[in-house]
């Protein structure tokens, strides 16, 4: 059937904007000198780590996102991968 496509897994979604973040964040550093566009971040968005000591179990979480111009990148082109397989 011409235009029909089968529905797409969410955690594929969710691998590939984290692999796409990793390696957008990893290229932003090692070639922020030589283009320093890339290196440009934003603030930091998220929830700073909460520790929650109940005497038995002491619980921490938490999640920060720092992310640059090459992260963004990463994750657009993951977004493009997602939605051409």
């Amino acid at each position: 059937m011409k235009g029909y496509s089968s529905p797409k897994s969410p955690w594929l979604l969710l691998v590939l904007l984290v692999i796409g973040g990793l390696i957008g964040g990893l290229l932003g550093a090692a070639f922020g000198n030589m283009l320093p566009i890339l290196n440009q971040g934003f603030d930091p968005i998220g929830l700073n780590p909460t520790t929650i000591n109940l005497k038995v179990i002491t619980i921490t979480f938490g999640l920060i996102f720092k992310l640059n111009v090459a992260s963004i990148i990463g994750f657009i082109l993951a977004l493009f991968v997602y939605f051409r397989i």
